[in-house]
């Protein structure tokens, strides 16, 4: 199994769906599922259409298509599933979490890092999104993690397409619009993300009455970072409560 795959790790608990974020792969959840899955939780990691294939794929997709592979992994469980989602997952999670019907299928949901805005960079590449042609976007920093090692690991795309950025721009507002208190949330957040501002993490917290940790020294993809172990640490006890609580 390579790295930008997705993955199933089996388990009697809990089920649990993973999403990782924008031009990412299961990678940045895969080492969280490995921890929930040793909880005893049953953990499917999917890859998001247009992701682990190439930036033509991703610009083809919209933010619907990512909702629908979200739900598909829901209803392929026979029992409650909880969500939670890296960056763009974070949002996707959320996104489930308050949309009927798909909804009466989730216990709990975890959001680690989504934006609701970009800051920085980011926002002036956004502006890049509405244009006629898409335009790839290097990354010439690598992905935003503060840890040498994962993000010399990190399959993600090294470009962002700015046609497929409008979709995420998109998706974000939708997701802002429809904030609400429905299942059991928790938001984790890094203080030193250069991608999603922490003001996004005290937002969504706020709006969904969620747990709200905020991490000290991660960057933007804070269940791969140096906090990783934080990060597992605190979804796994938050699905302890909710998730098996159904």
């Amino acid at each position: 199994m390579g790295a930008a795959d997705p993955f199933f790790l089996d388990g009697d608990g809990a089920a649990v769906v993973l999403v990782h974020g924008f031009t990412g792969t299961p990678f940045e959840v895969r080492y969280l599922g490995e921890q929930l899955a040793r909880a005893g939780f049953a953990v499917r990691g999917i890859r998001l259409p247009g992701h682990g294939t190439s930036l033509d794929d991703l610009d083809r997709t919209r933010w619907q298509d990512w909702v629908d592979a979200v739900d598909q992994a829901i209803v392929g469980f026979d029992r409650p599933v909880a969500v939670v989602g890296q960056s763009l997952g974070g949002l996707l999670a959320l996104h489930a979490a308050m949309r009927p019907p798909i909804a009466s299928r989730i216990s709990c949901c975890a959001s680690l890092a989504a934006p609701l805005w970009l800051d920085g960079a980011g926002k002036y590449v956004a502006r890049w999104s509405r244009g006629r042609r898409s335009i790839r976007i290097p990354k010439f920093g690598g992905s935003d993690v503060r840890d040498p090692a994962a993000k010399a690991a990190n399959p993600c795309y090294p470009a962002i397409p700015t046609k497929a950025l409008g979709e995420l721009v998109d998706f974000m507002g939708v997701v802002d619009a429809e904030l609400a208190a429905k299942v059991p949330t928790l938001v984790i957040h890094a203080t030193q993300d250069h991608t999603a501002p922490v003001a996004c993490a005290q937002r969504i917290a706020s709006a969904t009455h969620a747990e709200l940790r905020i991490l000290p020294e991660s960057y933007h993809l804070i269940a791969v970072d140096v906090e990783r172990d934080v990060v597992a640490g605190e979804v796994t006890s938050f699905l302890r409560r909710h998730a098996c609580a159904t």
